[in-house]
């Protein structure tokens, strides 16, 4: 692990800790070079997963990827970076719980919106406007009764 303020490859691990859930690892780091302390997190890396898109196109599964599109839909919302954190591996084991190595798109979008539309709403049909493709502000109000009557 590089420091990220002088780039010295030499640290020591000072603190370990293991998330509630058991699938990542924090740990408190200090640059052998320049004392600076830092934090990594470990992860478990999913390999061979591909998702198949709408279009029928196939493309490796990015973790990245989702990650980015559910801050997006929380943006200046009351929904910390553990909550998404937990919600996207919550949604990654539930894939590979119920696909072997493809994974079509909607599924991913559907399990995702299901966990957003019990942590924010409004996050929820910000998400649901892009994985759904709104044409028309008819479609918006559709589904924000549906979420209110359901």
């Amino acid at each position: 692990m590089r420091c990220p303020k002088c780039t010295s490859i030499e640290d020591k691990v000072v603190d370990s800790r293991v998330s509630k859930e058991g699938n990542t690892i924090r740990r408190r780091r200090e640059c052998a070079e320049c004392g600076y302390r830092y934090t990594t997190i470990e992860s478990l890396v999913r390999d061979g997963m591909m998702v198949i898109k709408r279009d029928g196109r196939r493309e490796d599964f990015d973790r990245e990827k989702l990650m980015h599109a559910v801050r997006a839909a929380c943006h200046k919302r009351p929904v910390d970076l553990e909550q998404l954190t937990m919600l996207v591996d919550d949604v990654l084991d539930a894939m590979e719980a119920s696909y072997d190595a493809e994974i079509p798109s909607n599924a991913i979008g559907d399990a995702v919106m299901q966990r957003l539309r019990k942590i924010d709403q409004v996050a929820y049909v910000r998400f649901a406007s892009v994985y759904k493709e709104f044409r028309d502000v008819t479609e918006f109000v559709t589904e924000i009764r549906d979420m209110h009557q359901g």
